[in-house]
């Protein structure tokens, strides 16, 4: 079973993200937006959305620098494990706190006003939900990672990530003795990729670029059926 969800599960999510997404772009590029609410009511939104986006942004930031960089970069400019760990804590950290009270806002300003409520999908909100699960699961992750401040730990997280890009069979192995909190923040994040190409976060792939150049907007029918 680890083999499967740390091995093949990537993989499977990893397409499934990209496909999906190419497919509901080709087929339906009008569903891609955020789908904003602030028309509806603004307060918690400004601010909510502000930490939030901020927060994910050095989080995913940091994830991709941290996983992704061959560990011969950072010997060769000197960057220890010890002080690459110690910066992972830190930064995520301040990061994560910050997207977790800005989802924290957005998660109660959809669940308990009624318009709002009432103009979400089961997927708004569920993706959220998951999200702020996420969220928890890496800060969690802080109090494990300062009983391993010699940074070996976080090399077996780069090593799993590396190999998955490059196909390493062996890839999973890497982080078979990691501890329990670290393998559900994998599966979390790996089973929002499979999810992402059904929900808002699509809007993340896109710069709102066209809008500067575009001649003008097209009202389009939604397909939801109003009770």
């Amino acid at each position: 079973m680890h083999e499967f969800l740390f091995g093949t599960f990537p993989y499977i999510a990893i397409t499934v993200m990209i496909v999906g997404s190419i497919a509901r772009y080709e087929r339906d590029p009008f569903t891609w937006k955020s789908s904003s609410s602030q028309l509806l009511r603004r307060k918690q939104l400004i601010i909510g959305s502000s930490l939030f986006h901020v927060g994910v942004l050095g989080i995913l930031a940091g994830h991709f620098v941290g996983l992704l960089t061959p560990i011969a970069i950072f010997d060769a400019i000197g960057v220890s494990h010890g002080a690459k760990q110690m910066l992972a804590v830190v930064a995520g950290g301040i990061f994560g706190v910050m997207a977790l009270v800005g989802g924290g806002m957005l998660f109660h300003r959809r669940w308990t006003d009624p318009r709002i409520r009432k103009t979400s999908s089961f997927a708004d909100i569920a993706i959220l939900a998951m999200l702020l699960a996420q969220l928890i699961l890496g800060l969690g992750t802080i109090f494990s990672s300062l009983g391993h401040l010699d940074g070996h730990e976080m090399v077996k997280f780069m090593s799993w990530a590396q190999g998955i890009i490059f196909f390493d069979g062996a890839a999973a192995s890497y982080i078979a003795d990691v501890a329990l909190v670290f393998k559900l923040h994998i599966l979390l994040g790996l089973t929002i990729f499979l999810v992402f190409p059904f929900t808002r976060l699509v809007h993340m792939l896109s710069a709102p670029v066209r809008y500067f150049v575009r001649p003008g907007y097209q009202i389009v029918r939604s397909r939801r059926k109003s009770n």
